[in-house]
């Protein structure tokens, strides 16, 4: 059997990923590895023999740049567009990670590991699977920082999980934090006017955290324009989150019982799915709905999400956005959005093979670092350019990000491969140290740096006056794990938490790929 599967390497990995798939999805408590099952069936199988291991560094590379690039694609336009207002968030990133790799390191050096296997410890307690890769090659080749990862890879889940569930429904004051909005969701409320009112004088217009579709006027409906000014007697329909469309149904009138959207005779309505390339990587401003086809957007579904249909969002393929129409004129909508679910499912590969090959040329150029050269490698130059390439959106008639489905198909099937290859590369020195005294020290260490980065997150969050939920989000991205993010969102709707995990996930990646990387040159 050990034969047959070392003379076959790809039917290897994908035995262990299927097996790490079903060991990742066992719970254990509140904590499910998810795609790390395939790290540690990777380790029990090339434990067994040395050359199921062999020969997989293509593979793991092809991985790894699949994962990261399709991270850097979808966090890059988010990431600059709020880079102004997340700065302070996205600073104490940085100071709590230079932090956490100072125990690391003095923690390593305390307890007689080595560099590589510090490096691969810090990785694994702080989630970061192309952090594991960047200290890999910085060490030759070594399987010591894959043995650390694995050791402080649970390690790091289950304190962050324990210390987030005590942290995440606390309440204390801050200051300088934002309201949260409810449960997020946006809600349409049908109004009777009863006060002349100028669209521009509603709450919440003119800083479009509302919109209106539907007016009703001495009986007839239409889609409401942009100059309106509205008069008493009139029904409008008023979209936005709980607070903001109560706020500004309460200014125009009362709200009726009856739903506006239930009567389709003069206005009709329906989600298109964002499939025309054309209008990928275009703002809702720039389609014109109202003066070029009597319509508009009101919402746009990416993913599980639901966003407002602002003038500056930017549609991304997959999206699907709930627009309203003059009756029969729906068809605008068909040529406008495309509509079809074949076109979204299919993967551009042009761009993203071009795309692909920018990173990792970008990977493998030297930086001199005094005496060292650094080299980005297969995991943070791939990301930075997914970044870059995921604010464009687009560039001419090359649209650059892919539909919310494909990329998340493309993220899971790159770490699923990555890990099993590292997993099958490194059983051997697993399992010669795993129950070791330097395994003990390894998991010893891979707890204080988890415990490190989690305390320093939370003095960042009382000395910069953050509510608990927006440091937990913090944190959740300092750690780096979705799991964890998944906790925490299943004790808590708040989406301070989310945003904030948003926020600093992919800078943090970037950073960790840059600490391991030097972690494992240090002694």
């Amino acid at each position: 059997m050990l034969d047959l599967l070392a003379d076959n390497p790809l039917l290897t990995v994908f035995l262990v990923v299927g097996l790490g798939t079903l060991v990742g999805s066992i719970p254990f408590g509140p904590i499910r590895f998810g795609p790390a099952g395939g790290l540690f069936v990777g380790l029990a199988v090339g434990a067994l023999d040395p050359r199921l291991g062999e020969n997989l560094s293509l593979l793991q590379t092809i991985g790894l740049a699949l994962f990261v690039y399709t991270v850097g694609l979808a966090g890059g336009y988010q990431l600059v567009a709020t880079f102004r207002r997340q700065l302070p968030t996205l600073l104490a990133g940085l100071a709590i990670l230079a932090a956490t790799a100072g125990v690391a390191v003095g923690g390593g050096m305390l307890l007689g590991l080595s560099a590589p296997m510090t490096a691969g410890t810090f990785s694994g307690s702080l989630t970061a699977t192309p952090a594991l890769a960047a200290a890999t090659d910085a060490s030759g080749g070594s399987g010591e920082p894959a043995v650390g990862y694995s050791l402080g890879y649970p390690v790091g889940v289950t304190l962050s999980i324990i210390i987030i569930s005590a942290l995440v429904n606390r309440t204390w004051p801050g200051r300088r934090d934002t309201a949260p909005r409810s449960a997020g969701a946006l809600v349409a409320r049908s109004v009777d006017v009863k006060v002349e009112s100028p669209l521009t004088s509603v709450p919440g217009w003119r800083e479009q955290t509302i919109t209106m579709s539907y007016l009703v006027r001495d009986g007839r409906g239409r889609v409401i324009g942009d100059d309106e000014t509205l008069r008493p007697g009139d029904h409008v329909l008023v979209i936005g989150d709980k607070d903001a469309s109560a706020t500004a149904a309460e200014h125009l009138g009362v709200e009726l019982a009856e739903a506006l959207t239930d009567d389709r005779t003069d206005v009709d309505h329906r989600r298109f799915t964002v499939s025309n390339h054309d209008v990928a990587g275009r703002t809702v401003a720039d389609l014109d709905l109202p003066r070029r086809h009597g319509g508009r957007a009101t919402r746009v579904y990416r993913g599980d999400t639901e966003l407002l249909a602002r003038d500056d969002l930017v549609l991304e393929l997959g999206d699907r956005v709930l627009a309203v129409f003059p009756k029969g004129r729906l068809d605008a909508g068909f040529s406008i959005f495309g509509d079809s679910q074949r076109r979204v499912s299919e993967i551009d590969a042009l761009t993203l093979a071009i795309g692909l090959a920018l990173g990792l040329l970008l990977g493998i150029v030297p930086i001199p670092l005094g005496g060292n050269t650094l080299q980005l490698g297969a995991a943070a130059g791939p990301l930075i350019v997914g970044l870059a390439l995921g604010r464009l959106v687009r560039t001419g008639p090359l649209v650059w990000t892919l539909p919310n489905s494909a990329n998340l198909t493309l993220r899971q099937l790159g770490l699923f491969l990555f890990l099993a290859c590292v997993g099958l590369a490194s059983g051997p020195a697993f399992a010669s140290t795993a129950l070791t005294g330097t395994g003990l020290k390894a998991g010893l260490l891979g707890g204080a740096v988890t415990l490190a980065a989690c305390a320093f997150t939370w003095f960042a969050g009382r000395a910069l006056q953050l509510s608990a939920q927006r440091t937990v989000g913090i944190m959740s991205g300092v750690i780096g794990q979705p799991a964890i993010l998944a906790f925490a969102q299943s004790k808590s709707d708040d989406e301070r938490i989310e945003a904030s995990y948003t926020s600093l996930f992919a800078v943090s990646t970037v950073i960790k790929i840059v600490m391991a990387y030097l972690l494992a040159l240090l002694w």
